[in-house]
């Protein structure tokens, strides 16, 4: 396959990664937990205001440790978009767990929460969130069914990062959350994720768990003189390498949103008059949700306008790129009872989406190019 001249996504150094790097590996300290560990986990900490953030190897292992934090079981009932990434739920089917898909949003491409309650049953033991393209959920409807049934929520906000809620962050209304510094996302170390905890009683066993069940963390505190097996975990301990690559972009966050708004913002001006002429549907984005412009997708009419418009683009150099089948029409989700028709929403969105080129690096005659391609085709 020839590149793209524009490709859907192109990383960068913001200034400091290679400088950083060079520091933590001439310090020796290349294993997790180190300076520039510290260094992101109290920045996050201190924008977001949650009680602790733990660096993980990928936002699919926090999601693991999450399900190991909560117990999950054979049997447990776990609620998840039907419209996902396959992390959120095979970290619960990893444990045992039935996997219970939820419809989403046809607005916002959110967990859809006028369907969450007829969900539960004695069985649910949480419900997992996905902010898609970093679009907030509706949480003034969901955390209080939530707490009504007592059960815990988790945020899958790896898309959602710097973004907000009615003033409030993105990853603080679940019990837990996590995040993604996946090379896709808007702040990257090629592979990496957070573990945000926002119910304090959960983090001393986190530490557990991710230091491969040992109380190891401790030990290197000071707090005992041995470490040992003591729990159940994995090694989800990010290596201090990646960890001075994600310091480096994590210090100059804002930059990187300001330059991602701009080109959202641009698309979005820019396209929509061709959108309404051609019925493609832009993001919608409530008054009250202030995005993380993570993506910029369109909407086609049919299927067969989408791959249309793959090829048109892709004549024109351009890669644009659509994701996720439904999980329940996946091989693996029909194991849990899903068959065509049952998210109706989910289905729909998944064969009309498409992702235009969207990176912090896309120049202005890049972005120009793309949108007299769209602009050029009709549907």
């Amino acid at each position: 396959m020839i590149a793209a001249e524009i490709p859907f996504n192109r990383s960068s150094l913001l200034g400091r990664e290679m400088e950083y790097i060079h520091q933590t590996i001439s310090r020796g300290q290349i294993a997790g937990d180190q300076v520039f560990s510290r260094k992101c986990q109290a920045l996050l900490e201190g924008v977001l205001n949650v009680n602790k953030a733990m660096l993980t190897t990928s936002c699919t292992h926090a999601l693991e440790a999450c399900a190991l934090l909560l117990n999950i079981q054979p049997g447990d009932e776990v609620i998840v978009p039907a419209f996902a990434f396959v992390s959120a739920a095979n970290a619960f089917a990893l444990r045992g767990a039935q996997v219970v898909f939820a419809d989403i949003r046809p607005d916002t491409l959110d967990l859809d929460e006028a369907q969450l309650e007829a969900l539960i049953t004695p069985r649910t033991k949480a419900v997992v969130l996905i902010h898609y393209a970093g679009i907030a959920c509706e949480m003034d409807a969901i955390v209080p069914i939530a707490r009504r049934h007592s059960i815990r929520l988790v945020e899958d906000n790896a898309h959602g990062l710097f973004a907000k809620y009615r003033g409030r962050w993105l990853g603080t209304f679940g019990d837990l959350a996590v995040q993604s510094f996946h090379e896709t996302k808007n702040i990257t170390c090629g592979e990496g994720g957070a573990l945000l905890i926002n119910d304090p009683a959960h983090i001393a066993r986190a530490e557990i768990i991710r230091e491969k069940g040992t109380n190891r963390s401790m030990f290197f505190r000071g707090q005992i003189d041995k470490y040992t097996w003591v729990d159940v975990g994995s090694s989800y301990v990010m290596s201090d390498v990646l960890a001075a690559f994600l310091f480096a972009q994590l210090e100059v966050w804002q930059d990187i949103q300001a330059r991602r708004r701009q080109i959202w913002e641009r698309y979005a001006s820019e396209l929509s008059d061709w959108a309404r002429t051609n019925a493609v549907r832009l993001p919608v984005i409530p008054p009250h949700c202030e995005q993380a412009y993570h993506m910029f997708y369109l909407l086609l009419p049919s299927l067969d306008a989408r791959r249309a418009l793959v090829a048109h683009l892709a004549a024109h150099g351009i890669l644009a790129v659509f994701h996720y089948v439904p999980l329940h029409l996946s091989k693996f989700g029909a194991r849990y009872g899903g068959k065509p028709g049952d998210h109706p929403v989910a289905e729909h969105v998944s064969d009309h989406l498409l992702r235009l080129p969207f990176f912090y690096a896309l120049t202005d005659v890049e972005q120009s190019r793309v949108i007299e391609a769209v602009r050029g085709f009709s549907t």
